[in-house]
């Protein structure tokens, strides 16, 4: 199976996941959100967590095309900078998720994007690559 094809049948479904459980737990995501800003050890493991999990996704599939398989490249390069801002920025990754949680825009904008994402590279990996 083409390294794209599976990372787009592994990360669409899961981030397709996530959003439901954000979209119908939003005061219980907000609460685990307080619980993690309240803890530099979390935030440091979900940095190095983060990080290795982009980084893994870049060296497998650093691909730099005009079409689908760039969005999987350029989520494996974000997850590599959001990593590297928790491990070496913890406090002002506490600061900004404290703004972030607490803006109703914010959440609604970051469910509307996870959903898009994973609704095109679920759609992308199961139904236009094939089998």
């Amino acid at each position: 199976m083409d390294t794209s094809i599976f990372l787009a049948r592994l990360l669409g479904p899961s981030m397709l996941v996530i959003v439901a459980g954000l979209a119908v737990n939003r005061a219980t995501y907000r609460a685990l959100s307080r619980e993690f800003l309240d803890s530099p050890a979390l935030i440091y493991l979900a940095g190095l967590m983060t990080f290795v999990a982009g980084l893994a996704i870049v060296l497998t599939h650093n691909v730099w095309v005009a079409g689908w398989p760039v969005i999987i490249t350029i989520f494996g390069w974000v997850c590599i900078a959001a990593g590297i801002s928790r491990i070496v920025f913890p406090g002002a990754v506490t600061r900004l998720g404290a703004r972030m949680i607490d803006s109703q825009g914010f959440l609604i904008g970051g469910i509307v994007i996870y959903l898009a994402l994973g609704a095109w590279l679920t759609y992308a990996g199961y139904f236009c690559a094939g089998s």
